[in-house]
């Protein structure tokens, strides 16, 4: 375990700090445990969670085995989604983390990093950024197990966040956003990106979807660098059509994946539509994906700010007294 960031762990039921014996972490007081395992401290408690630190000690073969499946998929086959300006936006937040660092390394964690996000590698490995990447369960690339609803992180400890498609997986994104502010240090940076136009992808584990106003006024405690749609309609109506595919054969039929690859091989150049539709005002509106980059702040953005600053082609917002 590196001892590099060992000092801003905390404990996620008490905030309290953390002290190494032997191959646990615990509190002060002894009334908590934590394994850490291959050198990964697994900081979840099972009663403020649905998970479990046995659950995922023993999820930790089967997640890496998925994830590498998933992997391999990606690499051969179309994709179904497209993300774009991803890159661009991800070198813009490494400068802010970078600038706001004060010299000394940059702290970025990531929520939901077991595996690296699309567009991401361009900063990956970045010597001037250290990534503390977080996730429910073991994997190559997590630096901490931990739930996003009790991040087991000091106060003011980083200088940027990434959460990429990972709100839609969680209980109370409003808690998740929270603690990500909690955690960030002042005018440190977040970005986020979270589907809309999307069906259920991660089975019981999928809760919520954002238009593209919803999602700014759940950072509303940040201020806006940028945001806007990161896929489009095209990407929308691709997902459609291979949920269409999907609910064609009967309930639990392994022709349900086979039609939903065949469409997606079929359909997969809808995406690239999206390269000429992004940039058109209705697109934010039929998006498949949002996205926000901004800054720690200490007032939220108003309600009525948030409905004026509506960027679609539906109408415009209407106030009292019109």
């Amino acid at each position: 375990m590196p001892s590099s960031f060992t000092d801003i762990l905390r404990c996620p039921a008490t905030g309290q700090e953390l002290v190494k014996d032997g191959a646990v972490l615990r509190t002060f007081d002894g009334k908590h445990a934590y394994p850490i395992a291959d050198g990964v401290p697994v900081l979840v408690d099972a009663n403020l969670s649905v998970f479990s630190p046995d659950e995922v000690l023993r999820r930790e073969y089967i997640a890496e085995k998925v994830s590498k499946r998933r992997e391999l998929v990606r690499r051969l086959l179309p994709g179904r989604s497209i993300s774009l300006g991803t890159e661009d936006r991800y070198e813009r937040f490494a400068a802010i983390t970078r600038a706001a660092s004060g010299g000394r390394r940059a702290l970025v964690l990531v929520v939901g990093g077991g595996r690296l996000g699309d567009g991401m590698a361009t900063i990956a490995d970045d010597p001037l950024i250290q990534f503390i990447e977080t996730d429910v369960y073991l994997g190559p690339r997590v630096t901490v197990v931990c739930d996003g609803h009790h991040l087991p992180f000091a106060g003011e400890s980083f200088d940027g966040v990434i959460i990429q498609a990972v709100l839609e997986h969680v209980l109370d994104p409003i808690r998740v956003v929270a603690e990500i502010h909690r955690v960030l240090r002042p005018d440190g940076a977040v970005y986020a990106e979270t589907p809309f136009m999307q069906q259920v992808h991660e089975g019981a584990f999928d809760f919520t979807r954002w238009t593209e106003s919803g999602h700014r006024r759940l950072f509303r405690m940040f201020s806006e660098l940028d945001r806007g749609a990161v896929a489009g309609p095209g990407t929308a109506l691709l997902w459609s059509l291979c949920y269409f595919a999907r609910s064609l054969p009967p309930n639990r039929s392994r022709a349900v994946l086979l039609l939903d690859k065949l469409t997606e091989m079929t359909f997969f150049w809808l995406t690239y539509l999206d390269k000429i539709l992004i940039s058109r005002q209705a697109a934010v509106d039929g998006a498949s994906g949002v996205y926000f980059l901004g800054r720690k702040a200490l007032d939220p953005l108003t309600d009525r700010e948030i409905i004026g600053g509506y960027r679609g082609a539906v109408g415009r917002p209407v106030h009292h007294g019109e």
